[in-house]
């Protein structure tokens, strides 16, 4: 499943969340940069474990579907947990988003404030430029979230549906009539994984050039 085009946000909103976490008026840029690039490392740390968790619940249904399958009760418990987590894991991630976008524009806004009141032009030129620079680096992670957690949220739902599908009808032939779909879900579930690492690789670049620039 390709992420539609609807939400900029998942990790985009992480990053610039972070930065704005960042601070209080009397905080310098610097302390923002650092509690910025700690946000954005323990984002990263938070994608990893999602990653692994679709891995697991994908690997879990097709355990439950496998042709064969000796017990499929206990397949099907295993397969309810999994479910259990990854859909905790999804409402956070969609709050982290809401949360973030919000706050990004704050942080821009601040930054042009401080931008402002430079007399030097020169200065004031490179702080501009150097915010044009950052906020393009930000824009790319709102490339690589586009439809994320839209995405996310349908997986669980269809995740979900076929849980409730199987609790009623865990019998040969009630698995056989779902699998088709059921791959479908799986295929999805490492779509969506790819589409949160090439998250986590713009949040990355994103969090190396704030280290850098001491913003």
């Amino acid at each position: 499943m390709k992420p539609t085009r609807q939400s900029v946000a998942y990790l985009s909103s992480i990053l610039i969340v972070a930065v704005i976490g960042l601070a209080g008026c009397d905080s310098t840029g610097r302390e923002r940069s650092k509690e910025a690039t700690t946000t954005m490392q323990s984002m990263e740390n938070n994608i990893n474990l999602v990653a692994l968790q679709l891995d697991a619940t994908g690997a879990s249904l097709d355990e439950l579907m496998r042709p064969g399958q000796s017990d499929v009760k206990k397949a099907l418990n295993s397969y309810s947990d999994n479910i259990s987590k990854i859909e905790k894991m999804e409402k956070d991630f969609a709050k982290h988003a809401d949360e973030m976008k919000a706050r990004g524009k704050d942080y821009f806004e601040e930054w042009q404030k401080e931008g402002d009141k430079y007399k030097n032009q020169q200065i004031q030129e490179l702080s501009d430029q150097r915010r044009s620079e950052l906020g393009e680096i930000y824009g790319r992670i709102a490339e690589n979230s586009v439809g994320v957690t839209e995405a996310f949220k349908k997986y669980v739902s269809d995740s979900k549906e076929i849980q409730n599908y199987l609790s009623n009808d865990l019998t040969s032939k009630g698995i056989e009539a779902i699998a088709a779909l059921s791959k479908r879900v799986v295929d999805n579930g490492e779509n969506l994984r790819n589409a949160i690492k090439n998250v986590q690789t713009a949040i990355v670049r994103a969090r190396e050039e704030m280290s850098q620039s001491g913003r």
